[in-house]
């Protein structure tokens, strides 16, 4: 939830479509970083124990992952912001009558990028699943992780069904920015130090 949830409670917020589409977006975001943690253990187990893998390489994917994630939802608050003030001066009246689709892209690059998020409990998890015997074996116990971790997700779906005024929707916006300045400077002392002090 540490990892995870800064990254997914701020746009909950800022979308308005009440409980249907929050599901949706947990949905959408859970399957996403459902793939992400797939794809890792078939990589782990691939390539071996993570801790044959040298730190530096390791440090590289963390910072690259950082990087992404503050792209995704720098792009994610200013797409929000976009829907609910389009440029257009004529957009009301094109959509009037009809109910614009929000697009899913956003939590499911969030998902995928938390999913290959490297943090303590998912690097272990990555160590274990590189010692299975198969790679089936490993993509079953990511699998069973998953829906371990899931647990704690579910509850946010109340977020739902509370009611959001202009003010809560701009501040979720903003803490979405914030956040992403913060995977940023993350992301980019992560690299710089590798590239510095070649850790």
């Amino acid at each position: 939830m540490a990892s995870c949830g800064p990254v997914l409670v701020p746009p909950l917020l800022a979308e308005q479509g009440g409980l249907r589409l929050s599901a949706h977006y947990l949905v959408t975001f859970l399957g996403a970083r459902f793939a992400g943690y797939l794809l890792f253990a078939a990589i782990a187990w691939e390539f071996g124990a993570l801790v044959a893998v040298p730190p530096a390489s390791r440090l590289a994917v963390v910072g690259v992952v950082h990087l992404l994630l503050a792209g995704a939802l720098l792009w994610y608050a200013y797409s929000l912001g976009r829907a609910r003030h389009p440029s257009s001066p004529g957009s009301e009246l094109v959509t009037i009558g009809a109910t614009r689709k929000r697009s899913l892209s956003g939590p499911a690059a969030l998902g995928f990028l938390t999913g290959l998020s490297l943090c303590p409990p998912f690097v272990v998890a990555g160590v274990r699943a590189a010692e299975m015997r198969s790679v089936a074996a490993a993509l079953l116990f990511f699998a069973v992780f998953f829906v371990g971790t899931c647990v704690w997700f579910v509850p946010l779906l109340v977020l739902g069904w509370t009611r959001r005024s202009e003010a809560v929707t701009t501040v979720a916006r903003m803490a979405m920015a914030l956040i992403a300045f913060y995977y940023f400077y993350l992301g980019s002392v992560t690299l710089a130090g590798r590239k510095l002090y070649g850790y």
